[in-house]
């Protein structure tokens, strides 16, 4: 008996470690016309939805980029990931 209770305090234990949260800081809310800088890109927001986000991603030197769609979350995501810094509201 009381290696059972020993195993069951141990996988306690150890699951409760694995199941921290990480702290992320919550960015601002997206609206039209904002500017992320990443590094040596920029990402600018064009239009957004209630879902979804149309934005361009400029790489380096480029005068044009594509437009892109992707969901709020999904590019609130990629802007943590790459550290991105709110540069024009």
């Amino acid at each position: 008996m009381l290696y059972t209770d020993q195993k069951l305090w141990y996988c306690m234990r150890v699951k409760k470690t694995k199941t921290k949260k990480k702290s992320r800081t919550p960015l601002p809310p997206f609206r039209n016309g904002q500017i992320w800088q990443m590094g040596d890109s920029n990402l600018q927001i064009s239009l957004v939805g209630k879902r979804l986000v149309h934005y361009k991603h400029y790489k380096g030197q480029i005068k044009r980029a594509p437009i892109s769609l992707a969901g709020k979350e999904t590019l609130e995501l990629f802007l943590q990931e790459n550290q991105a810094v709110l540069v024009q509201e």
